[in-house]
């Protein structure tokens, strides 16, 4: 166990192993969150997998707020027959992302956010679509798995996935204004990214989301099981008092996402009373002036795109240790070592991240990375 550090409020952040997870524990008075991720090696198999979390959840007598499950459509099913076994009920809201996991012994991989504490479901349209998480700090909120009501045109489905995101959060005295992040998982996004991009333009400029803050944000192309053109998920933040500040920071390294046409903040932080988060945008091996770099060379995008990540870390004072989640994307399942290569080069080891074959917003990007950042204050 490692990465221990106390402040005013008893708040602790440590991380630690179960079995083949990695867990960053974010300890506080009011609740105990648990940021868990699959770290499997070549003896990694679903069922194992799945007895892993079954362990997790009852030594710690803690719920699942919300889970991402990667890899293949046909294995949702037995997946979650596979859960059910070794977990009871499987009562709680995620996303199956059909992204096979680049390991070739384990084809599923897992993410999830567990609660010990406090926690209701989030209800719409007569679907579990969330959990909301509530301390003396504000109310958390994360949507996932949710799907377009529209049945039309893949502009009409996104279209309705920001609106759905907006009325969720509706009967809690909430609205789009609260989300501080998306994830945007399209399927086939390379045949309609710019009419993606002008939905939600349009969409962001009549809710005046420009005038606030504008969320930080994932897009990639991956099918899903319900064959929509877009599935997304989402965390909404209010806060309960003005000791909390949320603000975006630009990219050091990057022009503005919206320089090119897409709006999303290239990070996120909040600021709270005795500890600090960041979330960083999708990131890819963009120039300065919007551009692709490094066409056709994998380990240079790799290499570019973590440049510039360590920029946002660097600028706002947080270490790859403060890293509580991560999702390497590859176009191309034969590049994923190139992450690997990487981490050697740069003494970068035991991340708590997930490596997943999705295609990247460009026909020319290879490899994008998003990262969530959890550090104690004083």
């Amino acid at each position: 166990m490692s990465g221990i550090s106390a402040v005013p409020h008893q708040i602790r952040v440590r991380t630690q192993k179960h079995n083949r997870l990695h867990v960053v524990h974010l300890a506080t008075p009011w609740v105990e969150r648990f940021y868990v991720t699959d770290a499997p090696g070549d003896e990694g198999s679903p069922e194992s997998l799945a007895e892993d979390v079954g362990e997790f959840l009852e030594s710690t007598g803690s719920r699942v707020a919300a889970m991402n499950l990667f890899g293949p459509c046909s294995m949702r099913a037995p997946m979650l027959k596979l859960l059910q076994r070794y977990c009871g009920e499987v009562d709680w809201p995620f996303t199956w992302v059909d992204g096979s996991a680049c390991v070739e012994h384990a084809p599923v991989a897992t993410q999830f956010y567990a609660v010990r504490g406090p926690m209701e479901p989030l209800f719409h349209l007569g679907h579990r679509v969330g959990s909301v998480i509530e301390d003396v700090d504000g109310r958390w909120v994360i949507i996932v798995g949710l799907e377009p009501t529209a049945e039309g045109s893949r502009a009409e489905q996104a279209r309705s996935l920001f609106e759905r995101m907006d009325h969720a959060l509706r009967p809690l005295g909430m609205d789009f204004h609260n989300i501080v992040r998306t994830w945007l998982y399209c399927d086939r996004i390379l045949e309609w990214y710019d009419e993606l991009n002008q939905v939600r333009n349009a969409f962001f400029s009549e809710r005046g989301v420009y005038d606030r803050l504008v969320p930080a944000s994932t897009g990639v192309g991956t099918s899903n099981p319900s064959g929509k053109a877009i599935i997304g998920e989402a965390l909404a933040f209010q806060p309960r008092h003005e000791g909390v500040t949320i603000r975006s920071l630009p990219s050091p390294l990057q022009c503005p996402a919206p320089a090119y046409g897409s709006s999303f903040s290239r990070a996120v932080e909040i600021r709270l009373p005795g500890y600090d988060r960041l979330y960083i945008s999708g990131t890819a091996s963009i120039n300065l002036d919007g551009t692709t770099a490094h066409v056709g060379d994998v380990e240079a995008q790799v290499a570019l795109t973590m440049r510039v990540v360590r920029a946002i870390l660097d600028s706002a004072g947080y270490t790859w240790a403060d890293i509580n989640r991560a999702i390497a994307y590859f176009k191309r399942p034969q590049d994923a070592g190139a992450w690997e290569s990487w981490c050697k080069r740069s003494n970068v080891m035991d991340l708590p991240l997930v490596v997943v074959q999705a295609d990247i917003c460009r026909d020319d990007l290879l490899f994008e990375i998003e990262l969530d950042a959890l550090r104690a204050s004083v």
